[in-house]
């Protein structure tokens, strides 16, 4: 009886000490495209903003940020919330003032926009701003991205560059190892390798490749017009298209003389609007 007694409570504290640690804010990860007006009900109502609230448009990953962040202003033109674009650039050290890492660190809801993952993580990372959009995610914060701004959400993210073929494309040409290349991303997500623009783009040889790299992550692939709203360890499909699951976690993998993946038992799921699933490792 005791024995139970103590397992019990050591059961009960291991899952206390989890739920403390899980961030209180939520993502919402577009996977480009256009954004629904339904899409941005659902994402101003997990934000739960209130008049007193604003809106903050992180266009770091566009190579023209003004204009990033008039678009995005848009979006939001019929809603009644304070909308502020922020651009930061590491040649400016104005930009990572202590009032505007306040800004970053109490808004409600953080918009990155879409362009390159690659210029959004080389200005972000190690800084103070990274540690105010965590800061900002770990207290409540709703982080949304697009595009670019889905693809940095992860712990590994993909660039988009191949290391054995320099000539850039949209998808893979192929499956094989030592090829897709990782950099890292903002770790909002760890466990998984998020792909964008998925269906319309067929970027399915790229989710390939990366998962085989990697088969103890699970690969999502989001496309346009579609995004998963994360609660905690659980993501929610939102949106029109559809959004791929590939695991390998059980898969027998093996990799050819030529450096060709060759995989039985990956798993794969098609989920399309309010469909969930559990980002835990099984």
């Amino acid at each position: 009886m005791k024995k139970s007694l103590f397992l019990l409570s050591f059961l009960f504290f291991c899952l206390s000490a989890e739920s403390q640690n899980l961030p209180k804010g939520k993502l919402f990860i577009i996977g480009g495209g256009k954004r629904p007006p339904e899409m941005l009900d659902r994402m101003l109502k997990e934000a739960q903003l209130t008049s007193e609230d604003y809106i903050v448009i992180l266009p770091l990953a566009s190579e023209e940020p003004d204009s990033a962040v008039f678009y995005a202003k848009k979006q939001f033109a019929n809603y009644p919330y304070q909308v502020v674009g922020m651009n930061f650039s590491k040649e400016n050290s104005k930009d990572f003032s202590t009032a505007r890492l306040d800004s970053i660190r109490k808004a409600k809801l953080i918009y990155c926009t879409g362009g390159d993952q690659n210029k959004f993580m080389g200005i972000v990372k190690d800084t103070e701003l990274e540690k105010a959009l965590r800061e900002a995610y770990q207290i409540g914060a709703l982080i949304a991205g697009t595009s670019a701004g889905a693809a940095m959400m992860s712990e590994k993210m993909i660039t988009g560059n191949e290391k054995k073929y320099s000539e850039y494309s949209e998808t893979f040409q192929t499956i094989e190892a030592n090829n897709i290349e990782i950099a890292q991303g903002m770790a909002f997500l760890k466990g998984v390798i998020i792909d964008q623009h998925f269906l319309i783009r067929s970027r399915h040889n790229r989710l390939f490749s990366a998962i085989l790299e990697y088969p103890d992550h699970i690969g999502i692939g989001i496309d346009e017009a579609t995004a998963i709203l994360v609660t905690a360890n659980t993501a929610e499909v939102v949106g029109n298209a559809q959004v791929i699951l590939f695991r390998a976690q059980k898969a027998k993998i093996r990799r050819t003389t030529k450096d060709l993946w060759a995989a039985t038992g990956i798993q794969i799921d098609i989920l399309v609007q309010g469909d969930t699933f559990s980002l835990k490792k099984p």
